[in-house]
């Protein structure tokens, strides 16, 4: 793929069938250390009157997006969005499906921490959903991020500081902190195949692992070991072009069929249809954040203090 990037985390802008993809990763301050994926901003060019550039976001944890210019459709599962520019997205368990035309876009990705900190509601309440972010009770108190990250006047930099500056204002400690950083750091190591095994490791009973997982991470504990296991195998597989979904496939998994099964539960489609798709978006952006941030997706970014 060639030298993207310089020193200073920012991709070059690169031609990837016609479109021109930049994205600047933003380190948040140290405050946040194990709130946040990253803060970063994308900007897609079209030619003149392309069509819109279609791709499958992979699962995620939840996630905060603001559009300026265009505004995506997208949807996940039942839920589906269009027009709006503060788009929401709580942990999900499915691919996202999305077209997006020239747009210039700010994105917050949340740890299970950072839902914590956050959110009021219970993560399984938002799990799989895609919706208007001004509009659903969960994330509306994002809202007015909207002025200064949809302005097309305003510069990076003082987008960012609007984002820190409403982290800092909306922050509120959890008290499970502690119980939230053990699950999560057990999950991203990936060597634990019991969920009787990731409760041993995390220090707690079954029954007050499944109540963490549900309200901060979004799924039960089996279904995130099980989610782990998948994305490990897709981004080795999207990060080493031309390889075979066996050589990319994770350890944990006994057979090539309980793969196949998994990977159509995960993306809604056989591993061979997905990869006969284009993936114009996601593959040079897991490309970038691998090379800038540590890890392809956000799934696999370590709990603070770890990366």
């Amino acid at each position: 793929m060639g030298d993207m990037f310089d020193h200073s985390g920012v991709l070059a802008p690169k031609t990837v069938s016609g479109e021109r993809l930049r994205a600047e990763f933003r380190e948040p301050p140290a405050e946040f250390d194990g709130c946040f994926t990253t803060f970063y901003h994308l900007s897609l060019d079209l030619p003149e009157g392309a069509p819109p550039v279609i791709d499958y976001l992979q699962p995620e944890w939840a996630n905060i997006r603001f559009f300026c210019g265009g505004t995506p459709d997208a949807a996940i599962g039942t839920t589906a969005v269009s027009g709006a520019r503060f788009v929401a997205t709580g942990p999900s368990a499915l691919p996202c499906r999305f077209a997006l035309g020239r747009v210039r876009m700010w994105g917050v990705g949340f740890l299970p921490l950072g839902w914590a900190r956050f959110f009021a509601a219970s993560a399984s309440s938002c799990a799989n959903m895609i919706c208007d972010g001004a509009q659903h009770l969960a994330f509306r108190h994002f809202a007015p991020l909207a002025e200064t990250l949809c302005d097309p006047e305003a510069s990076l930099d003082d987008q960012y500081a609007a984002i820190v500056a409403m982290m800092k204002q909306a922050m509120r400690p959890s008290r499970d902190e502690q119980r939230i950083a053990r699950v999560h750091a057990a999950l991203v190591k990936g060597d634990l195949v019991s969920v009787h095994e990731l409760a041993d490791a995390c220090a707690m009973s079954i029954r007050t692992l499944e109540r963490v997982c549900m309200r901060y991470f979004g799924f039960s504990p089996k279904l995130l070991m099980r989610r782990q296991r998948f994305m490990r195998s897709l981004t080795t597989f999207m990060l080493q072009r031309g390889s075979r979904w066996t050589e990319a496939m994770d350890a944990h998994y006994h057979d090539q069929a309980q793969f196949t099964r998994e990977f159509r539960e995960f993306m809604t489609m056989n591993p061979s249809e997905y990869a006969a798709l284009e993936h114009p978006i996601l593959t040079s952006f897991m490309e970038a954040r691998a090379r800038i941030w540590g890890s392809p997706a956000q799934t696999l970014d370590p709990p603070r203090g770890t990366r």
